[in-house]
C-alpha cells in the first residue's frame, strides 16, 4: 500500500501503515492533499494499479475520479458521472424524484438574488460538499442573505464550489440514512440504516445502527427508497442515501454521499461485512458477494466521534502536541493520531472514532460510554466527556433522538455530572502526586516532612483551576496520612482579622502507587486514580471520573492588565472577514471577525457595548491562538 503526506505528517500514524508514502510539498490541505495531479503522480511513479480516496479531500470529486481513470488506474468508488449527479445536492434531489423518493422543494439562491417566499425556518445548504460546511439555519427571511453569503463562501473554500440552496428545516427531525452497495453487475442491496440525530453544527457526533425506535414500515420505505435511487442510476460501490424523518413520520430525502461514511463501522458490526473489501471487490469488477435475503443483523453498534473541541466553549476546536493518547476498551478505536502527533488548524479536528457492539443498544452505549469517560487526551481539550454524558442520558438511551437533542439538553456540554467526593479524590490525587514529585526533585531537603518548618502556623497548600472553578487544598503530612482542609482558605478582612475557617477537613490515607496509578483513601474509601504530569496541566483518571486541571498562579501577572482589551482569536486560522472598523459603536453580540481554521468558520462577536478602537488584522491574514483582533474601548457613561 501507497499514502502520500503532507510536510505537517511525515511522522503522522498513516505514514507508519503504508508501506511506503510519498511526500506532498506544503501544509495547507490547497497544496497538498487536495491536489489530485500529485496524488495521481505519486501512484503512478511506485506502480499502484488503484486509488482509494479515503472520506474526505477529493473523496466526492468527480474531476479527481475522471482523472485517475484517464491515468490508467482503477478508481475505487462510483463512476465520476454519478459522483457529479449525486454529489450535487440539487440534481440529485430530482434524481430522487425522479426515481420515485419523497422529498421536499428546494430554491437555488445567489448573493443578490434571493426569493422572498421562502417558507421559515429554512436551511441554507451548499451544493457539493459535505460534512455539515455550507451550512445556516435561518429563521427569518431578514436573515437569509447573510447566510447565503457566509454558507457560499464556507462551501468555496471547503469544496471550490459556492453554490447553495434552501430547503425547508424539519424542527426535531430524525436524521436516518441507508448504506447501499451496488457492483458493475446491476446488483444493488441495502446493509440496513443508521441514526445519526446527534449532531453539532450540523456535523455528526454520535451514530448507531440500527435506529432505535424506527416503525417497519418506515424502515422499509427509506431502504426502498435508497435502492430505487442507487437502481436507477446504476449506482457502483459503497454510498449513504440521507433522510431526515419528521416528528409526524413524514421522509425528506437530503443527499447522497457518493463516497465512504465517517460511521461506517456501526453497520459493518452490526453486520459483520467489511464494507472496504466491498468496495474493492466491486473496483476489481467482481459481483457482490451476498444478496440483499443474506445481508443478516446482529446486536447493537454505537459510534462516536471525538474532536478537539471544547463543547462546554462553544465548541471552540483545540489545537497542540498529543502526549498521551488512551482510549480503553473493549472498544474499537478508528484513529489517525498517537501520542507525539500534532493537531493544527490546517485540517478536521476529528481525532478518532470509537465504537462499542453490543447485544443490546443500552449495553453498547453504557460500555462506550465508560470508555468515554475514562479516554485521556494530554494536549488538546477534546469533547470526550460530553459525549459520555450523551451516552449515559436517560433522553439518549430512552430513544428520543432529534438534531436539536444538543441544544434542547445543554446540561450535557459540560459533560457528565460526578459525585463530590470522587471529584475530591482526583483533586487530592493529583495534589499528592505533585507533592510526591518535588520531593523526588528535591537533592537538597528532600530528606525534610513535606511542607517542614520550623514553627508550623498552616499545613502546605496549592490551588488547582478546573475549568471555570478553583479548588484550594491544605495538608499536613504524617508519614502515609495526611490532614486535610479542602475549600477557600480564611483571607483577612480589611481590618485585618481572619473570619471563621469553615472549609471541609478530610483524612487521606496514602496507599501507595504502581505502573496503573496511586491508591488514596479518602474519609476512608479507597479509590486508584491514574495522574499524569503535562507540563503545567495534570489529567487525572479513575473508575468513576476524570478531568484535568492546571495549577492556579500564586501571584497576578499585572502586565497584561496593561494589554489592549477585546477578543482575541480562540485558535490558530485566517481571517476571512472583518464587519467593523475604527470608531464603530458595537453591542453584545455584533460580529467583529470571522476566523477560519479547522475547516469551520468561527465568528467573533462583541461581549458587550463599546467602541472599536482599532483592527489588528485584514481579511486573508494568518492569525495565531491568543492573537488580539479587534481593540475595544468602553462606551464612556453619559
Amino acid at each position: 500500500t501507497v499514502g502520500v503526506h503532507a510536510d505537517g505528517d511525515a511522522d503522522a500514524l498513516h505514514v507508519d501503515v503504508v508501506d511506503r508514502s510519498v511526500r506532498l510539498p506544503g501544509t495547507a490541505p490547497a497544496d497538498t492533499y487536495l491536489r489530485g495531479d500529485l496524488v495521481i503522480d505519486a501512484a503512478l511513479r511506485l506502480g499502484c494499479d488503484a486509488i482509494h480516496p479515503g472520506y474526505g479531500f477529493l473523496a466526492e470529486s468527480a474531476d479527481f475520479a475522471r482523472a485517475v481513470l484517464d491515468a490508467g488506474l482503477v478508481w475505487v468508488g462510483p463512476t465520476p458521472d454519478q459522483i457529479r449527479l449525486l454529489g450535487d445536492k440539487m440534481a440529485a434531489k430530482r434524481a430522487a424524484v425522479d426515481a420515485g423518493v419523497p422529498t421536499t422543494r428546494l430554491v437555488e439562491v445567489t448573493a443578490g438574488a434571493i426569493p422572498d417566499d421562502v417558507p421559515m425556518p429554512a436551511l441554507v445548504k451548499a451544493a457539493a460538499g459535505g460534512g455539515g460546511r455550507g451550512m445556516r439555519l435561518v429563521r427569518s427571511v431578514a436573515e437569509l442573505p447573510a447566510a447565503v453569503e457566509s454558507a457560499s463562501r464556507e462551501a468555496e473554500s471547503a469544496f471550490g464550489d459556492g453554490t447553495v440552496f434552501v430547503e425547508p428545516f424539519v424542527e426535531r427531525g430524525r436524521h436516518i440514512e441507508v448504506q447501499i452497495v451496488g457492483d458493475t453487475h446491476g446488483n444493488v442491496i441495502h446493509l440496513g440504516e443508521r441514526d445519526c440525530s446527534i449532531q453539532r453544527r450540523n456535523q455528526k457526533v454520535v451514530e448507531e445502527a440500527p435506529a432505535p425506535g424506527l416503525d417497519g414500515d418506515t424502515r422499509n420505505r427509506l431502504t426502498d427508497g435508497a435502492v430505487a435511487l442507487a437502481r436507477s442510476t446504476g449506482y457502483q460501490s459503497a454510498g449513504t442515501v440521507e433522510f431526515l424523518v419528521g416528528p409526524d413520520g413524514a421522509i425528506t430525502f437530503l443527499e447522497v454521499n457518493t463516497r465512504l461514511q465517517v460511521e461506517h463501522p456501526v453497520t459493518e458490526a452490526v453486520t459483520g461485512v467489511d464494507l472496504v473489501e466491498l468496495q474493492l471487490r466491486v473496483a476489481a469488477g467482481e459481483p457482490l458477494p451476498l444478496s440483499q435475503s443474506e445481508v443478516q443483523f446482529s446486536g447493537h453498534a454505537v459510534e462516536v466521534r471525538l474532536v478537539a473541541e471544547d463543547p462546554s466553549a462553544g465548541w471552540i476546536p483545540s489545537t497542540g502536541r498529543i502526549d498521551r493518547f488512551d482510549v480503553p476498551g473493549p472498544v474499537r478505536v478508528d484513529t489517525g493520531v498517537r501520542p507525539g502527533s500534532s493537531v493544527t488548524a490546517d485540517h478536521d479536528s476529528l481525532l478518532a472514532k470509537v465504537i462499542a457492539h453490543a447485544p443490546t443498544r443500552d449495553r453498547a452505549a453504557r460500555t462506550l460510554a465508560r470508555s468515554m469517560q475514562r479516554t485521556v487526551v494530554a494536549g488538546p481539550s477534546t469533547n470526550a466527556g460530553m459525549l459520555a454524558a450523551v451516552l449515559a442520558h436517560d433522553a439518549f438511551l430512552a430513544g428520543e433522538l432529534h438534531t436539536g437533542f444538543l441544544d434542547t439538553h445543554p446540561e450535557v456540554l459540560a459533560g457528565p455530572p460526578v459525585e463530590p467526593d470522587d471529584d475530591l479524590a482526583l483533586v487530592l490525587a493529583a495534589t499528592f502526586a505533585l507533592d510526591r514529585r518535588h520531593r523526588d526533585a528535591d537533592d537538597v531537603t528532600g530528606f525534610a516532612p513535606s511542607g517542614w518548618r520550623n514553627l508550623r502556623t498552616q499545613g502546605q497548600r496549592c490551588s488547582w483551576t478546573i475549568g471555570d472553578r478553583v479548588e484550594e487544598v491544605e495538608y499536613v503530612v504524617d508519614g502515609r496520612s495526611a490532614d486535610v482542609l479542602v475549600g477557600p482558605w480564611p483571607r483577612p478582612d480589611d481590618d485585618g482579622a481572619l473570619p471563621a475557617d469553615d472549609r471541609r477537613r478530610v483524612a487521606v490515607r496514602l496507599l501507595g502507587s504502581d505502573a496503573t496509578g496511586d491508591a488514596i483513601e479518602v474519609d476512608g474509601v479507597r479509590h486508584r486514580v491514574d495522574v499524569r504530569f503535562d507540563g503545567d496541566r495534570v489529567h487525572v483518571v479513575s473508575a468513576t471520573a476524570s478531568t484535568s486541571m492546571a495549577l492556579t498562579p500564586r501571584f497576578a501577572d499585572h502586565s497584561a492588565e496593561t494589554t489592549g482589551s477585546g477578543p482575541v482569536s480562540p485558535l490558530p486560522g485566517t481571517v476571512i472577514a472583518v464587519h467593523v472598523q475604527p470608531g464603530q459603536p458595537v453591542d453584545a453580540g455584533d460580529l467583529l471577525v470571522v476566523v477560519e481554521a479547522m475547516k469551520m468558520e468561527h465568528r467573533i462577536t462583541a461581549a458587550g457595548a463599546a467602541v472599536v478602537d482599532s483592527v489588528a488584522f485584514s481579511p486573508g491574514d494568518r492569525v495565531d491562538a491568543g492573537d488580539l483582533l479587534v481593540s475595544l474601548r468602553p462606551i464612556d457613561p453619559p
